[in-house]
This record gives C-alpha cells, structure tokens and sequence, in this order.
C-alpha cells in the first residue's frame, strides 16, 4: 500500500517557494490517493497537472501500482489549515458547533484558537416587546467547531 505521508512531503518539497500548499491526502486500500491542495490566491488545472505528474516522477510504477488525483480544495470543501481560514476573512462561511447550532456569519478573525464571528441574531431589547435582530460578534474556540466551510449564497 502506499504511504500518504510521503505523498505528502513530495508534494509540499514540490510547493516550497509557491503560495499552494497541501490541505489532505487520502489513501484507499487499492491504492487510489487523493491529494488535495490549496493556495491564498486560486489553483490553476495546469498547477495540478504538474503537481501530480512530479509526484508520480518520484514512485517506480513496476513495484508499486496506484491511482493518483490532485485536485484543488473546492468550494464547499471543509476548512483545515489556518491559512484557508485567513484566506476567507471578511468573507461568509458556514459553522456547524458541535452542539448542532449552524451558523451562517462573516468570519473577522481566525488564529491558533478559534474564530471570531459576527452576525445578526434576534435579542430581546430592553424597552422593546419584540425581539430585535442585532449584530453581534462572538469568539468561538476550535474545540467547539465540527466544521467550518465557505458559504455561497445562490439567490
């Protein structure tokens, strides 16, 4: 079987001096591997081409039979490293808690602990009967994040 961790280290030796950088490799029993990449700007097909034609470079196709696919983190995808996170500031994503609360909201700020979102949310306001939709900006610790995925809005 083949070892995804040096999938991996070919890949990111390949990616230094480049903005992508490697978001997940997958290895299936028949040896299909699945490698992931992403960068703070856009992936190009032809940058995935290359990737996985240096990649495959670096194996023997006599000893050891694989499938290989390199493709970019799509839209929808689960974020994983800190650097998707920064790439999506001022921007909105979709949170599922481990709670089961989802939330739609602009993502402020990302680092080592968590994330900082803001959004409306109805409150009861003193002096007021009704609930009120309100703005807020809460922090929320990655420990209490089951995902975090871009949102796109098609209406």
């Amino acid at each position: 079987m083949i070892d995804c961790t040096k999938i991996t280290e070919i890949a990111n030796a390949k990616l230094v001096g480049t903005d992508l950088f490697v978001v997940d490799c997958t290895c299936s029993p028949a040896n299909e591997v699945e490698l992931l990449i992403d960068s703070d700007t856009s992936v190009g097909i032809e940058t995935c081409v290359e990737l996985s034609r240096a990649i495959e470079a670096e194996f023997d196709r006599d000893t050891e039979d694989f499938s290989l696919t390199v493709a970019s983190a799509g839209i929808g995808s689960e974020l994983k490293h800190l650097r998707q996170y920064r790439k999506l500031i001022g921007k909105p994503v979709e949170v599922l808690l481990k709670s089961g609360v989802k939330i739609l909201a602009t993502l402020d700020e990302a680092d080592q602990e968590g994330l900082t979102l803001s959004y409306e949310e109805k409150q009861a306001v003193e002096g007021k009967k009704r609930k009120q939709t309100v703005r807020v900006t809460r922090r929320y610790p990655f420990s209490e994040i089951k995902y975090t995925k871009e949102y796109l809005d098609f209406k």
